[in-house]
């Protein structure tokens, strides 16, 4: 007994010291006015890795932002049969990045950054946008053909494999990708277990409903979903075009409405974001590592989640998928996120003083559209949800097959693991398993950008011939 609880507190004690060295402040920068500024190893590596990428693409995001749109509007003939199509990966990834961070993690990172926040979140976006376009390249660059569903698979998993693993070797597996695949499926099913409890509390606040009925009929609707085949993508196709657009179009009616107020909104975000007032008061390091923290979260950029995605387009030249990629960051960072920023930003600082997380949202659209927009935030935050869950077991698929081989049992059984820790997520919520999902991201962060930085040249290699073929074909044209 004594041996057991001595391995039991040795696991917890590095459960927490693994969880303190990726998100705790691994260094404080002390800064005017007695505050200091905290910065994690996620952080440490992302937005240097961010700032790289931007250099080595030449400042992709801007230059070749026309490029995304119109590759975003290409229709091209499938070439593979179960395929799906480059404008469908980027719908899969972005059901995930458009999900619980675009409400959740932009009200945490208001309440606790305050209104500043939101400019760090911007800069974090056009700085992922650069590193979603070398995974995004990569995935394409080294993608394989899926016996089970068809079309295409890979992911970091599979890049990570194609260079630590020379083709003559007789090793089946690398260490590093099966440490990403392992990280992405714990982490998946803390997600899992989030996406449950935050539907059915939001449910039950907005409409009285106990938590047991709205978990029954969640985990009923993803089981159909998710069990079959070849539901995902179809289901994802409807539904992320819809609920982002309703969502944006929602914004777009509160903006018109409060358009006096929008200078001043601005104005705060600007000033706030320098810490022109917070550096007196402290709280500098907490406005722009609350954006960053909150933007890395929403646009999972660089944690190679996405490029399991990505890997499954049938497009015609890899850089073509890695723009999509970057204009999903966008999508889901410049477009979303602000819209919920300026939701609670343009209500009245008295009616919003002391109010934290979702309460916080809730009150600004009660404010702007009654009690209507209670439960308007309570819809859409189970579609962002669901869409979510949806995604990320589509992300589950390669991982699967690379751990487990090629087998409908493993896929099978993950995805029933999956519909459990939603079940039980919806009826309580556990601080572990929180914390178990948030280790399993930064970790996948860790293993993935390992292999960006080591495979960037052959995304850069992939932009640069792409760029040369548009040259030409320019040239021809003109």
């Amino acid at each position: 007994m004594d041996f057991l609880n001595t391995v039991s507190q040795f696991f917890i004690f590095l459960f927490h010291a693994v969880y303190h060295i990726l998100w705790g402040d691994l260094i404080a920068i002390p800064l005017p006015g007695g505050g200091s500024l905290g910065i994690s190893l996620l952080v440490l590596i992302l937005i240097p890795s961010g700032i790289y990428f931007t250099i080595q693409t030449k400042a992709l995001p801007f230059r070749l932002f026309p490029e995304m749109l119109k590759v975003t509007t290409e229709k091209k003939k499938l070439s593979q049969k179960d395929a799906i199509s480059g404008v469908q990966a980027l719908i899969v990834s972005t059901a995930t990045r458009v999900g619980m961070g675009n409400l959740v993690g932009v009200v945490a990172a208001i309440s606790a950054g305050g209104a500043g926040a939101v400019f760090w979140m911007w800069i974090i976006a056009l700085l992922g946008s650069s590193t979603a376009f070398i995974e995004g390249t990569l995935a394409q660059l080294y993608k394989e053909k899926d016996p089970l569903y068809g079309g295409f698979r890979g992911g970091p998993a599979y890049y990570i494999h194609h260079f630590f693993i020379k083709k003559d070797s007789k090793d089946r597996r690398s260490l590093t990708a099966v440490l990403f695949a392992l990280s992405g499926l714990i982490c998946w099913c803390g997600i899992s277990q989030v996406i449950g409890n935050s539907v059915s509390s939001a449910f039950d606040n907005a409409f009285h409903i106990p938590p047991l009925y709205t978990t029954i009929v969640l985990v009923a609707i993803s089981a159909v979903i998710v069990l079959r085949k070849d539901a995902t993508v179809k289901v994802l196709d409807i539904m992320v075009p819809v609920m982002a657009a309703c969502y944006f179009m929602l914004t777009i009616f509160i903006i018109i409405k409060n358009i006096g107020l929008l200078p001043a909104v601005f104005q705060k975000i600007f000033l706030e974001a320098f810490g022109l007032r917070q550096a007196v008061a402290g709280g500098f390091g907490a406005v722009i590592m609350n954006g960053a923290k909150r933007g890395l979260f929403s646009n999972e950029a660089g944690s190679g989640s996405a490029p399991c995605a990505a890997a499954a387009a049938d497009i015609d030249h890899p850089a073509k998928e890695g723009l999509l990629q970057a204009f999903g960051v966008f999508i889901d960072t410049i477009v979303i996120c602000s819209c919920s920023a300026m939701i609670m930003l343009l209500t009245p600082a008295d009616l919003t003083s002391g109010l934290e997380g979702m309460d916080l949202l809730q009150t600004s659209m009660r404010h702007h559209m009654g009690q209507a927009g209670v439960v308007f935030i309570a819809a859409i935050l189970w579609l962002f949800s669901f869409s979510t869950f949806i995604g990320i077991l589509f992300y589950a698929r390669p991982n699967v097959a690379y751990l487990f081989g090629d087998n409908w049992l493993s896929q099978t059984l993950y995805k029933i693991l999956a519909l459990i820790m939603l079940f039980i997520g919806g009826l309580a919520a556990y601080t572990f398993v929180w914390d178990l999902g948030d280790i399993g991201v930064g970790l996948m962060t860790v293993f993935n950008m390992i292999a960006l930085i080591l495979l960037a040249p052959k995304a850069l290699e992939s932009l640069t011939d792409y760029e040369r073929r548009k040259r030409e074909e320019a040239d021809l044209r003109g």
